[in-house]
């Protein structure tokens, strides 16, 4: 693993701060993760009337609002390359050691990146440090990802998950005695390729390319992976996976892990 030493944090060789190296895996984000319109109304309407938003683990600008002056913070060279010609550059930097002085920002958001941080609550005090108003932090529930049908299939993508989200508990610890959990339900035909989001498209995560811009599957083994593959297949194939799960094929929204954590600085 090429890693980079940058002051008590690890880097890797694109600048990736965390456990996951986007320079080997992040060459799809921008195709596959793209911003869902009914989740980003989650995220903004959380943050009010703020002009000035920071967004900290921004990779290719999903969910950043044109209609606000959005900070973009990411290490990865990689991710912050993929970035569409119309948002702002994004600063390399990494949650724990944000370059911005004391209340710089009427808002903070941050959205599947917490678990990423090397040190969690060094960021979340950060941004605490330099927002004005509230935080929003789009995040994966641990306690609840076992909801998916992807527990059956590959437990081991899940267990790499469930090791690296922190608990909303900790969370709400972190961000203050005002912060509120509000569960964010998933479309069906959702945008944002998470994997709970083909949780009625389950042909979706047979293409590698899909898994891949998913960071947890790059901890499964490939002999796990494969044993994926084989057996989603034939269960797609002979009619196994929707005996059990076909209903979720027209279900309109899963109520899976997915959560906003929204914390007030002040």
């Amino acid at each position: 693993m090429d890693l980079q030493r940058h002051g008590r944090h690890q880097r890797h060789g694109d600048g990736s701060a965390g456990d996951a190296d986007y320079g080997r895996i992040g060459g799809s984000y921008s195709r596959y993760r793209r911003p869902d319109p009914r989740i980003a109304r989650v995220v903004h309407d959380a943050l009010g009337d703020a002009r000035t938003v920071l967004n900290v683990g921004a990779g290719a600008g999903s969910y950043e609002s044109a209609d606000r002056d959005v900070t973009p913070v990411e290490p990865s060279a990689r991710m912050r390359a993929q970035r569409p010609p119309g948002l702002a550059p994004a600063i390399d930097a990494t949650a724990e050691r944000l370059p911005f002085p004391d209340n710089s920002f009427d808002a903070a958001m941050t959205t599947f990146s917490v678990h990423q941080w090397t040190e969690l609550d060094a960021g979340l005090a950060e941004l605490r440090r330099v927002t004005r108003g509230p935080i929003a932090v789009l995040t994966a529930d641990p306690l609840l990802l076992r909801r998916f049908w992807l527990d059956e299939y590959c437990p081991e993508v899940l267990d790499a998950e469930a090791r690296r989200y922190p608990t909303v508990e900790h969370l709400t610890a972190a961000l203050g005695d005002h912060t509120t959990v509000h569960p964010v339900p998933i479309p069906l035909d959702c945008v944002d390729g998470f994997n709970e989001a083909y949780y009625g498209r389950p042909e979706a995560l047979l293409d590698p390319a899909a898994r891949l811009s998913c960071s947890a599957w790059s901890f499964v083994e490939p002999q796990a992976v494969a044993r994926f593959t084989t057996t989603l297949g034939r269960d797609l194939a002979d009619g196994t996976w929707d005996t059990r799960h076909g209903h979720l094929r027209t279900q309109p929204t899963f109520d899976g892990s997915l959560v906003l954590v929204v914390g007030r600085s002040r």
